[in-house]
């Protein structure tokens, strides 16, 4: 068992280079003089409920490396939910090398399995209905894939990856264009038959110029309930409805039940907080 659930997120070791980097600098002081063959055992372990996610990455960095003497054993990986006092991963190594990787592993840990976890609230709010929820490009910089990857492990789905895989005509579109229906159709002339056409929408008049105008994708920004119902019945099956805006675990199942297809959550990447883990030694 590697930790990973699936593919592994693009690039994602350059970024923990990056992070070690940063943390390591060239050279830890705090272990200056630790007698370079003492050997511990040490755990990660839970200190709240959660979806785990990241273990890949601690594997990676915490396992024996080399001719090192030592072992490490998975206990849970990607998208498991672990419990208080549940151990995730443990192992015997060198106490400089564990010691100086210990804050970046639970730092990818950490900040992965909070947006995991939230995920996986919102998921559970809407359980029984048609709907996906999806994330957003809000992300943490140079975060994206692992944040992304870290959605799916809470049972969650991807918005589009950039601005390279999705066409996505926001409000300052319309403005540059001059119309719904000329952005549309500009953007359809220039992008391949494959690539996907969303248009957000603020009132229902900008709704029936996107699906007139050919849209695959309607999102109904920051509408109440009663309105994005109305629409719904209106079309569908005549483009997908993705709802957003501010929309909030309170909220969530009021706005799935309009009937929409998606719901996107910024603050799945923006707002998750960390999920409390620790790393302990054992004698």
């Amino acid at each position: 068992m590697t930790g990973w659930l699936g593919y592994e997120p693009n690039g994602w070791w350059g970024i923990v280079e990056d992070a070690l980097a940063e943390d390591v600098g060239p050279g830890d002081l705090s272990t200056l003089g630790m007698d370079p063959g003492r050997i511990v055992q040490w755990e990660i372990e839970a200190q709240e409920r959660g979806i785990v996610c990241g273990v890949g990455i601690a594997a990676s960095l915490l396992g024996p490396m080399g001719t090192e003497s030592g072992t490490m054993t998975l206990e849970h990986r990607d998208g498991d939910v672990v419990d208080r006092g549940d151990v995730i991963l443990a192992g015997r190594a060198s106490a400089a090398r564990i010691l100086q990787l210990e804050r970046t592993a639970l730092n990818f840990l950490m900040q992965l399995s909070g947006v995991s976890t939230l995920t996986a609230k919102y998921v559970d709010r809407v359980k029984g209905l048609p709907v996906r929820i999806v994330d957003t490009r809000k992300t943490v910089p140079m975060m994206r894939q692992l944040q992304k990857y870290a959605v799916r492990c809470g049972g969650g789905y991807n918005h589009r990856m950039g601005l390279y895989d999705a066409v996505m005509i926001k409000d300052n579109h319309i403005a540059a264009h001059g119309s719904i229906s000329r952005a549309v159709g500009v953007l359809r002339a220039l992008n391949s038959h494959t690539t996907r056409i969303e248009v957000e929408c603020e009132n229902p008049e900008q709704v029936e110029e996107a699906i007139q105008s050919g849209a695959d994708i309607v999102m109904l920004d920051n509408m109440d309930p009663f309105t994005m119902r109305s629409l719904v019945t209106r079309f569908k099956g005549h483009v997908i409805f993705e709802a957003s805006g501010g929309i909030s675990l309170d909220t969530v199942r009021g706005v799935a039940e309009t009937g929409v297809d998606v719901i996107s959550v910024g603050a799945l990447t923006h707002s998750a907080p960390s999920l409390s883990l620790h790393m302990e030694f054992r004698n």
